[in-house]
């Protein structure tokens, strides 16, 4: 990709990426690869996922991170993306060797992982996914964030028209939150977990997760069902020996998306 998709190349794509509802830029994109994409999305309102690829790679935000709005970094990837964007060795995190229970395990990724999130927050992007494998997903968000540059450019299909059914009602209504609203910019970090899974092969979930969470949103679900669908998605992925499973049943990703909106927790609002 760092040979091929140069800044040139991607320039031949202008109008296509300014009118896109969203795009997302992988970390094996050179530096002004990077760049020259995330300057088309900025003059044209189109909010930008950059997904890290790896640690050593994950320190190409320093440049464009003023343009990200969205970002999905496993643990490590997180804190090398803090530390490229500070002093490096400032942020850390440590493995926890033993822990009772999920909701331990939980409690203290946020414990070790929330510096990084919330200065993350502070650089200007809006939405992290921290993804955190047999543990889930952490959302780290300012309350009024909007991951779609038109929610009226949304397509749609069969697939989403299923999941939006099957999902309908189900969300975090007991808690207060709202993550359109304007004028707030008070911080709210929730965690998703993921449901068990019978592992066959871990190659794929994390590019499933993010394939599942940007397709639901431009199918229509808000941004706690895209993830939701997001983590069934990698689940699937988990569970077959190929990297993305052939076939999806709308019915069981729901089922399944369903199952972790329900066990969803709101862990910090300030």
């Amino acid at each position: 990709q760092e040979t091929f998709l140069t800044p040139s190349w991607i320039y031949q794509f202008y109008r296509r990426i300014s009118t896109a509802p969203l795009l997302m830029l992988d970390a094996n994109l050179s530096p002004e690869s990077l760049q020259a994409a995330c300057k088309i999305a900025y003059e044209s309102g189109v909010p930008v996922l950059f997904e890290p690829v790896s640690v050593v790679k994950s320190s190409r935000i320093a440049p464009i991170a003023e343009h990200i709005t969205c970002t999905s970094p496993n643990e490590i990837e997180l804190i090398a993306m803090a530390n490229a964007l500070s002093t490096p060795g400032k942020y850390n995190f440590v493995k926890l060797e033993q822990c009772n229970n999920k909701a331990e395990s939980v409690d203290y990724l946020f414990e070790m992982l929330s510096p990084a999130m919330f200065f993350l927050l502070e650089k200007g992007i809006k939405l992290l996914l921290v993804t955190l494998g047999s543990n889930g997903v952490f959302i780290c968000c300012r309350e009024h964030v909007n991951f779609m540059k038109d929610q009226k450019s949304c397509k749609v299909t069969p697939f989403s028209t299923r999941l939006l059914e099957k999902l309908e009602g189900c969300s975090l209504s007991s808690m207060p939150v709202n993550l359109s609203r304007e004028g707030s910019s008070r911080t709210r970090v929730f965690h998703l977990p993921a449901t068990s899974a019978s592992v066959a092969s871990l190659t794929g979930a994390g590019d499933c997760l993010v394939g599942g969470f940007l397709s639901s949103l431009c199918g229509g679900l808000d941004i706690m069902q895209s993830v939701a669908v997001g983590i069934a998605v990698a689940k699937a992925s988990v569970e077959s020996e190929a990297n993305i499973p052939a076939n999806f049943s709308a019915a069981s990703i729901a089922d399944e998306a369903r199952r972790t909106l329900l066990s969803a927790r709101h862990i910090w609002c300030q």
